[in-house]
């Protein structure tokens, strides 16, 4: 299972591409909202969350989280306490931390991405502490898996799925949705 947290100013394709990427591989996917039951993006997108932050359970079942970019919506991610305490969980079980855009600072802040490679947003590479930064599109070091913006989004998605369902099924999505690379 796999939460995607939405705080409103979520870049929409950020957070939407890879909900529908990783329910194509057949992964558990749970829009989380942050703000409320509706969310609105940065481009004044509403959309309905599966789950309140009420519902969220740190368990077993959890193989990692979602934290999509876009201002203020990585602000707003940050400033909650209950997706600190997921990433945090994250973190200790060696779970999947995904974050794309913005949204890396925030790992970035918790000190999660010294000794390892990371991307985020131009503009936003001094929050990533200790991080070797690569400027690539999406970039995966162990568990975490950060991404520079919207364009990437299917393949930050597919990185995330390729982490649970195997590169093989990845690629095959990609394949499917008539992704060119």
């Amino acid at each position: 299972m796999i939460y995607v947290f939405l705080a409103d100013g979520f870049e929409e394709v950020e957070a939407l591409a890879p909900v529908d990427f990783l329910r194509r591989a057949g992964i558990n996917t749970i829009t989380v909202g942050v703000t409320g039951d509706v969310v609105r993006g940065a481009h004044n997108i509403e959309v309905r969350a599966d789950a309140s932050l009420n519902e969220v359970l740190l368990s077993d079942e959890l193989d990692g989280i979602v934290l999509p970019g876009g201002m203020p919506g990585a602000e707003n991610l940050d400033n909650c306490a209950k997706v600190q305490q997921a990433i945090d969980y994250c973190a200790q079980q060696d779970k999947i931390i995904s974050a794309i855009c913005a949204a890396p600072f925030i790992l970035g802040k918790k000190d999660l991405l010294k000794g390892k490679r990371a991307t985020c947003f131009p503009g936003f590479e001094a929050f990533l502490e200790g991080a070797t930064v690569t400027g690539e599109g999406v970039v995966r070091d162990g568990k975490i898996i950060t991404a520079k913006g919207a364009g990437v989004a299917w393949e930050f998605g597919a990185e995330i799925a390729a982490l649970i369902v195997g590169e093989e099924k990845s690629k095959a999505i990609l394949g499917a949705i008539q992704w060119k690379k």
